[in-house]
This record gives C-alpha cells, sequence and structure tokens, in this order.
C-alpha cells in the first residue's frame, strides 16, 4: 500500500485515525462520569470532546480517501474500504449522539446515549484493527532501514562501520 500523504515515509492518515478515535474515548469517559456522578458540566465537556473527534474523523476520512485513490482492486483495497466505512460508521455513531444531545440543556449523557457510545467503541476497536492490518501489508512491502543504515543515524549516517579487531 502507498499513500499519497506521507510525513518521512509515513503514511499520515493512520496517525490522523487516532486523533477522533482518542477523542470519542475521552468523551465516552466523560459522559460515564456524567452519568455516575451527576456533574452536570461532565456531560457538557464529552459532548464538545465528541464534537471535536467528529472534526478530526472528518479530517481522517478525507486522507484516507486519498489514499484509496491509487490502490488497486484487490484485498488491499477491500481492506482499506471496509476500514473506511467501519471508522465512518463509529463517527456516524457519535454523530447521532451528538444530535440527541444537541437541545438538551447542559447538553447531558444519559444510559441510552452512553450505550449507543460504547457500540460505537466497539465499532472503532474494529475499524482499529482492521488500520493495523493495512499498515502491516504496507510494511511488508518494504524494508526500513535499521541502525547504521538509517538516514537520521548520527554522524554515520549511509555509512559502514568496520570493527577492527587487534591481531593475537
Amino acid at each position: 500500500m502507498e499513500s499519497r500523504l506521507r510525513v518521512r515515509g509515513h503514511p499520515i492518515q493512520p496517525m490522523l485515525v487516532t486523533f477522533p478515535f482518542g477523542l470519542f474515548v475521552s468523551a465516552t469517559v466523560l459522559d460515564l462520569a456524567d452519568v455516575l456522578s451527576g456533574l452536570a458540566f461532565l456531560g457538557e465537556v464529552g459532548y464538545w470532546t465528541a464534537v471535536a473527534g467528529l472534526v478530526a474523523a472528518a479530517l481522517a476520512a478525507v486522507a484516507g480517501m486519498i489514499d484509496m485513490w491509487d490502490v488497486r482492486a484487490g484485498r488491499t483495497r477491500r481492506t482499506m474500504v471496509t476500514a473506511n466505512l467501519v471508522n465512518a460508521g463509529m463517527a456516524a455513531l457519535f454523530l447521532l449522539g451528538c444530535l440527541i444531545r444537541a437541545d438538551a440543556p447542559q447538553r447531558g449523557a444519559s444510559g441510552v446515549l452512553l450505550a449507543i457510545e460504547l457500540v460505537a467503541l466497539a465499532v472503532g476497536a474494529v475499524g482499529v484493527w482492521l488500520g493495523a492490518r493495512l499498515l502491516r501489508e504496507f510494511d511488508a512491502g518494504r524494508r526500513e532501514p535499521s541502525g547504521f543504515e538509517a538516514p537520521d543515524a548520527g554522524p554515520f549516517a549511509g555509512r559502514t562501520v568496520e570493527i577492527i579487531r587487534p591481531r593475537a
């Protein structure tokens, strides 16, 4: 798998996916704290955290679509499409939760909303698994330099180091 969007040889989309997933996990934890403690401001913070996660999910989806542009039909493309659809499903469930809370006073969480968020996180975990599978396929096709061959290995970058031992 080759990616059009790269930073120092690494695809950007897998990096971007971590932001919405982390924000959605944080929103769920805040909503759980709201439901258990009754502190309304936690529900408000959870709501805005989920909104930030939706913005990050949109950016990750755009990067995923750009990466899919040149991938030939086959197993890798099917995995990419599935991973992007699963991540979109997670975002759609959180969007549903945000729409339900949009008109609520102080945007507090409820048990039903918490259940929707937990299902969304389970769906997102499948997306993370598929993304890791894609990265393994990507890494299998390229050899990373290591040790003294690495471009940023310091003063010996790109040079072969020979250890000379004294004669016995």
